[in-house]
């Protein structure tokens, strides 16, 4: 996700509702939903509530937990902190222990943040999860153009590359010839079209969950522009 970010691939993530609607509670009846409504009449237009209204007239609601358009999003990614080294560039900016990459340094200015990214996602030292990066060592911040809630299959050919998918270079029209893009990594996923190749990304993320393609789960469709892949 983050690559595709920096590289302007990725204007569109899809995230799992975490309470899908067919909940055990319901009735047989009240599982099969009709349609997916922007947002609940009862609730306030800023509220970000949306609501899924089924076919005996009942209606369960979820709030976004990715705000609303206009509201912005910090990103977190693999990365390892080091102490600063106080030496300074020419130009001004700091050196620490790898001159010359991306960095992002602590508002005290005692700590220094490198990414795996920028790295080329090799193994320099101890990196550490993105779940454990701090708000000041964000360098990528967006914001949301869009929220709405829809089927997982429900996704377009348009909407896929949104999500990151690319065109195989040199292999435009042939089999296989979208893919992740993933390529330092060395695990590109392939597929014959944009859906396909998401598919396959999609399920590498989510099949282990119970929430694979097939299982065609409800998700919440976030659209985002950025704003900053410096920290600034």
């Amino acid at each position: 996700m983050v690559r595709a970010i920096l590289d302007g691939r990725k204007t569109q993530t899809r995230r799992v509702i975490a309470k899908q609607p067919f909940d055990r509670s319901w009735s047989r009846h009240d599982h099969r939903i009709q349609y997916v409504s922007g947002r609940a009449e009862n609730q306030d237009e800023t509220d970000g509530f949306y609501a899924y209204s089924t076919s005996s007239g009942g209606e369960w609601q979820a709030k976004s937990p990715f705000g609303q358009p206009g509201d912005r999003l910090w990103v977190r990614e693999t990365h390892a902190i080091f102490a600063t080294y106080g030496q300074r560039r020419v130009d001004g900016e700091r050196w620490g222990p790898w001159g010359g990459l991306s960095t992002v340094v602590s508002p005290d200015g005692k700590q220094i943040v490198y990414f795996r990214e920028g790295f080329d996602r090799c193994d320099p030292g101890r990196w550490r999860p993105s779940i454990h990066m701090p708000r000041w060592a964000s360098r990528i911040l967006l914001e949301v153009a869009e929220v709405r809630v829809e089927r997982l299959q429900t996704i377009t050919e348009d909407d896929a590359r949104a999500e990151g998918i690319a065109e195989v270079p040199g292999q435009s029209g042939e089999p296989g010839a979208w893919w992740t893009g993933d390529v330092k990594e060395g695990s590109a996923l392939h597929g014959h079209t944009p859906v396909a190749a998401f598919g396959r990304l999609w399920n590498s993320l989510n099949a282990a969950r119970d929430h694979g393609w097939d299982a065609n789960p409800w998700v919440w469709v976030v659209s985002f522009k950025p704003v900053s892949s410096t920290g600034a």
